[in-house]
């Protein structure tokens, strides 16, 4: 480990006995005189320190002393204290002299000089206080480009285009990829790279790793005054994982940008292309995933991210191309916040007789289909449902108005594994999915022969329906 740090450039150093005060107060020192450079104190203890029985042993990890050990250890430590969790009063005094009155004077040294700030840079300073207090400036979302109908952009290419018309507007708008910038649309225009020497900077490089990218993402949204965001492949979040799953343990509003989202990566073959990532993530508890259809529908999924303060947000994107849905962009922002709705309605407004239900790309593939059948006389209504967990928390009438249970006969498309989409297409629904790993061919000829057509759409509904 130390070789490893030290490559970095990091200072590192080493504590023989962690439960000498003197010892460990010398490293942390000579740790704050090092100010070009990170500091990692490698300290050695011993588990259990004190226990004449137990120590440095591993039961005493897992399971209390006892009675009759914590008496020995107790008196191990000269302790002579009987009653159980007894703080004596020297300790109060000792903290409030050294932390509540010591903070108390340096909250106020700190208020002083903000006035004094506030005073001479009264612009920057009402910057600062809106990024401490976790708000986000007046009109933040005003750079946002709005998608006409009959253009085609890749998510991920929308999604770089909004994410720049945030960092617009938002002045403490930070972060960066896995070293995937250009692939992930990741790069915030007209600033430079975050460093060392350059704390302007807003593009962090973090490296080809997506742990440390996230859990560096963790630690600045913790800090606050920051909206963070990390992109990498859809693929690649696995190992991005356990960061993840920390962040929406404790609530932090992190963004992740995950592009090539599907099979339709192409020659890059199985390895590049996610199949069960979209239903992993979706199982973690406290995180919104988000994998929107069109420019529009990301621009939404952009803005629900950004204005988040109680959970992380996953953006599922695509490589490809996508057609912007003919419909008014507050309906989509509409549908994506509650996480679901109907697309298209289906002939002459009447009662459907089926519904095709898909996300991001799939959805495109649905309106295709619907046209397809109601050619052959067949109503369709097309759902999107970009966000299960937003879609799940809507009231049952609103679920009702999108997901009718008089319509039994359903079908569920989407370029990733299947599982849970039952909950919505119910025991006479339908799902074209991928139950098995990808391919290596050309994007488009993959997404036909893994049954992502208007003709086999069209057959599955013709099945449900006994036509």
């Amino acid at each position: 480990m130390k070789n490893r740090f030290e490559a970095m450039n990091w200072e590192v150093l080493y504590v023989k006995d962690g439960n000498n005060i003197e010892e460990v107060t010398a490293a942390i020192e000579k740790a704050k005189q090092s100010t070009d450079r990170p500091t990692l104190i490698e300290v050695k203890t011993t588990i259990g320190f004190g226990s004449p029985n137990r120590a440095g042993t591993s039961g005493v990890h897992g399971a209390p002393l006892g009675s009759e050990e914590a008496k020995l250890t107790k008196e191990a430590y000269s302790w002579t204290f009987e009653e159980d969790f007894h703080v004596p009063s020297e300790v109060y005094d000792h903290f409030k002299e050294a932390v509540k009155d010591a903070g108390q004077k340096k909250e106020a040294a700190w208020n002083e000089l903000f006035a004094q700030y506030e005073k001479e840079y009264p612009e920057l300073a009402a910057q600062l206080k809106l990024a401490i207090e976790g708000k986000l400036p007046e009109n933040w979302d005003q750079e946002i480009p709005v998608y006409e109908a009959g253009s085609s952009l890749a998510s991920r290419a929308s999604s770089g285009e909004v994410l720049n018309g945030i960092a617009k507007q938002v002045p403490f708008f930070i972060g960066g990829s896995a070293d995937l910038a250009g692939s992930n649309k990741t790069t915030i225009k007209n600033t430079d790279d975050f460093g060392k020497n350059n704390y302007a900077g807003k593009n962090i490089w973090f490296g080809v790793r997506e742990f440390a990218m996230g859990a560096a993402l963790n630690g600045m949204a913790l800090h606050g005054g920051l909206r963070v965001f990390g992109g990498t492949f859809f693929v690649f979040s696995d190992y991005l994982r356990p960061a993840i799953r920390l962040a929406a343990l404790m609530g932090l509003p992190v963004t992740y940008v995950f592009t090539h989202d599907s099979i339709a990566v192409g020659e890059d073959g199985p390895t590049h292309e996610p199949v069960e990532q979209l239903a992993s993530l979706r199982a973690m508890p406290n995180l919104s995933v988000i994998r929107p259809a069109d420019g529009n529908e990301t621009a939404a999924a952009w803005k629900l991210a950004v204005s988040s303060t109680d959970k992380p947000t996953a953006l599922v994107l695509t490589r490809q191309n996508l057609p912007t849905i003919d419909q008014a962009p507050e309906k989509a922002y509409e549908g994506v916040e509650k996480g679901g709705y109907v697309v298209v309605e289906a002939a002459d407004d009447a009662q459907p007789e089926a519904l095709l239900l898909a996300s991001g790309s799939e959805v495109g593939l649905a309106i295709e289909a619907q046209k397809a059948l109601e050619k052959e006389g067949i109503r369709a209504s097309v759902v999107s449902l970009p966000a299960w967990d937003r879609f799940d928390q809507q009231s049952d009438e609103y679920k009702e108005s999108v997901l009718p249970k008089a319509v039994r006969a359903r079908i569920a498309i989407e370029m990733g594994a299947s599982l849970g989409w039952e909950r919505y297409t119910g025991l006479d629904g339908d799902v074209i999915a991928i139950d098995k790993f990808g391919a290596s061919a050309p994007g488009e000829t993959i997404i036909e022969k893994y049954g992502f057509t208007v003709s086999n759409v069209v057959s599955r509904v013709k099945a449900k329906l006994n036509k």
